[in-house]
């Protein structure tokens, strides 16, 4: 709801266990959010960047955890190198078992760090509407490029609704 609310109307998303709520959650909005899967999550990212060029709007991708998020790293870079507006947005294991080695856990947050202009680990759903607001403008404003949203699968399975005024919150 926040990516639309935004004027997103494309994403480029690869499916993935820890981000399968996240893509089911899409389908809500197929007749406002185009979702286009790609073969694998770095195509995914760099056809992400190629809209974003050639709209002047940040592209948008998602991955799901582990390798699935690691495969958009390279895009992500380039992003960063050519002052690309780019929102990443990945799939988590649980935040019970984040920090414990599990299946499929890589510190997605933490590698981007160098490559990002910010990253976010939305750690509660009511950090999500800040978060996804906070994202698009860092990604537009100043020097355009990269911004990383890692989402736990914990918390993708909650629901809130987005009040009118929610970009006043």
């Amino acid at each position: 709801e926040s990516l639309i609310r935004h004027g997103v109307d494309v994403i480029f998303a690869y499916p993935g266990g820890a981000s399968m709520p996240l893509h089911q959650a899409l389908t809500r909005y197929e007749d406002k959010l185009r979702t286009i899967l790609p073969r694998h999550e770095q195509g995914g990212a760099f056809a992400a960047q190629g809209y974003a060029r050639s709209t002047g709007r940040p592209g948008v991708c998602m991955a799901t955890s582990g390798p699935g998020a690691l495969n958009l790293v390279t895009a992500i870079a380039d992003a960063r190198m050519d002052s690309v507006p780019l929102i990443a947005i990945t799939g988590q294991v649980g935040t019970s078992v984040i920090g414990t080695d599990a299946f499929q856990e890589t510190d997605i947050t933490g590698i981007c760090l160098p490559i990002t202009k910010k990253t976010y680990l939305i750690k509660n759903l009511e950090m999500a509407a800040d978060v996804f607001r906070n994202a698009y403008e860092v990604a537009i404003n100043g020097r355009p490029g990269p911004v990383l949203i890692d989402i736990p699968r914990s918390v993708q399975g909650e629901y809130i609704e987005l009040d009118e005024n929610w970009e006043a919150n």
